[in-house]
């Protein structure tokens, strides 16, 4: 498990990215919460001290390759070292493909893509040196087999595996691993405000006949930022209820 390790987590002061902060809390890790609204951040740094967690709020936009190098130069000021990153930031632009305009393109394979490449391009500089680093993406099982009015989403969650699988090619030699998470539907804020009938429709195409939790993603990523994931690397662990095998 990783007591007393460094982890960075983007897109941390909610859903997904919050419970991945606080189960890896509760193993031991110090967390560095990233994301670009402060108060939210914020709230949930004081709440991960409240349990005794060491956490650090750090606001910044993972597009721009300054406010990426400012949060590993905060979070090595502070702690020391950087031993996990998740790359979990993440938007949604959804549209049919004849009327997706252009800057929804842009900015999904920006914050989805682009953000998870110069995150992993700073937390290599760092734990190269330390010879030491887990990294796992938060990709989505949309982005191995595809959804209809998601092509900017999907296309960003696949180059996301691809840049998976490459970069665990590139980092082994320094002990290094890279890894993937591929949520399947998972219940959140937005799938809430969904009518019943649509929330049906999505559960009837799951094979274990409901939507997955955040925790469900936070405990995978807490097995593959732990010492028992050692000898995993480059894969895409899909946590999806059996939706897509």
């Amino acid at each position: 498990m990783p007591k007393e390790k460094v982890a960075v987590i983007t897109g941390a002061s909610r859903g997904i990215g919050k419970s991945i902060a606080l189960a890896l809390a509760a193993k031991g890790a110090t967390i560095v919460a990233v994301d670009m609204d402060q108060e939210s951040t914020e709230a949930v740094v004081a709440e991960l001290q409240a349990t005794g967690a060491r956490a650090l709020a750090v606001v910044g936009n993972v597009t721009v390759a300054a406010d990426v190098e400012h949060i590993f130069e905060s979070a090595t000021e502070a702690f020391g070292r950087v031993d996990i990153l998740v790359n979990n930031a993440g938007i949604t632009r959804d549209g049919l493909l004849m009327r997706m305009k252009d800057e929804d393109w842009d900015a999904v394979l920006n914050v989805n893509l682009k953000g998870a490449f110069l995150c992993t391009r700073s937390a290599f500089k760092v734990m190269s040196k330390q010879r030491y680093g887990r990294i796992i993406n938060i990709a989505s099982v949309v982005g191995q087999m595809g959804n209809a009015g998601q092509a900017n989403y999907c296309a960003s969650k696949a180059g996301l595996i691809g840049l998976t699988k490459s970069n665990a090619r590139e980092m082994a030699k320094r002990s290094i691993t890279v890894n993937a998470v591929a949520p399947g539907f998972i219940a959140t804020a937005m799938t809430d405000a969904l009518s019943d009938k649509v929330r049906a429709e999505l559960t009837a195409q799951i094979p274990l006949e409901r939507l997955g939790s955040a925790d469900d993603i936070a405990n995978a990523v807490v097995f593959l930022a732990s010492e028992s994931a050692g000898y995993i690397t480059g894969h895409v662990l899909s946590v999806n209820g059996g939706m897509y095998m």
